[in-house]
């Protein structure tokens, strides 16, 4: 297929539609706990010389009691890619460097060390090809087995649902991906990551886009239920030390590191938007 505008404009609409899913469960939790925070949402658009539509995003971003900082952006941008990444992006090239982009990402930083924090994301990309990629993974300062367990099912039944090969093959991705080299150790305690799931043409574009719903409803159901399980866990000034300290990692990643980081910024992405992955507190000793 050559024109993807129809499709696009679907995935935009399911992206945009979890964000709000997401956005009510995470209010509802501050509402349990005796909070009135909301999200505040920040609509921004994209600039690009000679571009007379390329798109924007809206950022949404809550500072509660449980969720200390939490971002739920989605956007949608349209353009060119410039001459010395243009080479870098599936697709794409020089002599075509046409791309359109659209997606959900999502990172909450938690007041409470016993809580994980969690990155999510999924999106829709076109050039001369067209993909879905995306995922989610669990980042807790403080490690629980049953959490990781029940992180790992719930994506482990969202893959089965689609293909018995792509949760192992999603889980190593993941597990290769967020890991930083210098430090050598893992961001976190992994999910799934997955990117390139090619669409050649309308029935594959169905396929990955029910598998990314998919993946989309398995964060809505199962984070909800694990920051539920640890938001009210005492904690100490040593359990905030600790998470003081697995934050900086967390941010060496993000800006080292990070592909979705490097994409919005290399595409006149919303400066804020982009880096509000960043915890709000970090330490490095």
């Amino acid at each position: 297929m050559a024109d993807w505008t129809e499709q696009t404009a679907r995935a935009k609409a399911w992206f945009e539609g979890l964000r709000d899913d997401i956005c009510a469960a995470f209010e509802a939790i501050e509402r349990e706990a005796g909070s009135d925070a909301s999200f505040e949402y920040t609509p921004w658009t994209r600039e690009e010389e000679g571009n007379p539509d390329p798109g924007g995003g809206v950022q949404g971003l809550m500072k509660g009691k449980v969720f200390e900082k939490v971002g739920v952006n989605c956007s949608t941008v349209k353009g060119s890619f410039s001459p010395e990444f243009a080479g870098q992006v599936n697709g794409a090239s020089v002599d075509n460097p046409g791309f359109t982009a659209t997606g959900i990402s999502l990172v909450a930083h938690m007041t409470n060390p016993h809580v994980p924090a969690v990155h999510m994301n999924t999106r829709f990309l076109t050039t001369q090809a067209a993909w879905f990629g995306g995922g989610g993974d669990l980042n807790p300062p403080i490690p629980y087995e049953e959490d990781t367990e029940d992180f790992h099912a719930r994506f482990r039944a969202a893959c089965m649902a689609h293909n018995p090969t792509y949760y192992d093959k999603f889980k190593k991705w993941a597990d290769d991906y967020f890991y930083i080299p210098h430090r050598e150790v893992h961001r976190g305690v992994g999910g799934i990551f997955y990117d390139h799931l090619e669409c050649r043409d309308e029935a594959a574009f169905e396929r990955n886009f029910a598998f990314t719903q998919d993946v989309g409803k398995a964060f809505l159901d199962i984070y909800p239920q694990l920051v539920r399980r640890r938001m009210n866990t005492e904690y100490s000034d040593a359990d905030v030390a600790t998470q003081l300290e697995y934050r900086g990692r967390y941010a060496e990643f993000n800006l080292v590191y990070d592909r979705g980081t490097l994409f919005g910024l290399k595409t006149g992405g919303n400066i804020d938007a982009i880096l509000m992955s960043l915890p709000p507190r970090a330490t490095w000793s």
